[in-house]
């Protein structure tokens, strides 16, 4: 491993962090709910294809220019735009076009009729904030999403390890736009060199957190992402210790 993808603090004075599926996972998730449909639908070599899969996820929803594309062509509409994302998420999975168009509908029912998923922090999460908040640095956290988060930070045990949450609603920027880690950093007080960016999806964390100077950090348990070019951890826990 190169000098730079190894996690170092020399110098971190700040630590953020991405919320959904860093901090805050749910089980079983959308990505395990999505790829049981697959398979039960027909799909072959489901298990051999997950993580190809879920890079594309990832760099689907990373204000990618197809999902642009697809809030523009479906006027914004959410119910829309889920509905074609699970078509094109049975298409990667080997289901043809045809058939994965007729069953999105189907899937997106369930997601919001049937689908019962639990908000969870992974053993040690709390542990690791507490020991890093007390080891004198800047927590905080900065998510894609539309709406304040501070009610589910702190019926998750979050909220009292945080200077601050900003989501992406909040600024009309989302990652990996940089304007979004401009704003963090300055309810963080620090600067881009001495800010270190955690979070689990390469294409919104890493790139948006490196093109705005931060040192980012792959939250990455399933080597989802084996080639990439930054520290890698498998868990939250592996940032104790250092200071």
């Amino acid at each position: 491993m190169a000098d730079n993808n190894k996690l170092s603090f020399d110098g971190i004075r700040a630590i953020l962090f991405d919320l959904d599926g860093t901090l805050r996972h749910s089980r079983p998730s959308f990505d395990d709910a999505l790829a049981d449909f697959a398979a039960q639908s027909g799909a072959s070599g489901v298990v051999e294809k997950r993580k190809r899969v879920l890079r594309w996820v990832h760099y689907y929803w990373a204000q990618s220019p197809e999902l642009l594309a697809d809030y523009q062509t479906f006027e914004g509409n959410r119910e829309l735009v889920l509905t074609n994302f699970a078509r094109k998420h049975l298409i990667a999975y080997g289901c043809g076009a045809e058939r994965a168009a007729d069953l999105a509908p189907d899937f997106y029912r369930y997601i919001m009729e049937e689908h019962q998923s639990e908000d969870r922090v992974l053993p040690g999460t709390l542990e690791t904030l507490q020991a890093l908040k007390e080891a004198g640095f800047t927590l905080g956290v900065v998510s894609n999403r539309p709406e304040p988060v501070h009610d589910l930070l702190d019926t998750l045990g979050i909220g009292p390890y945080l200077k601050f949450a900003l989501v992406a609603g909040e600024v009309d920027s989302y990652k990996p736009d940089v304007k979004i880690f401009q704003h963090a950093l300055q309810r963080a007080g620090s600067r881009a060199e001495c800010t270190m960016y955690v979070g689990d999806n390469y294409y919104a964390d890493v790139v948006g957190a490196q093109r705005a100077g931060l040192k980012p950090v792959l939250l990455d348990p399933e080597n989802i992402f084996p080639d990439a070019e930054c520290p890698v951890i498998r868990s939250l826990g592996e940032l104790q210790g250092e200071g």
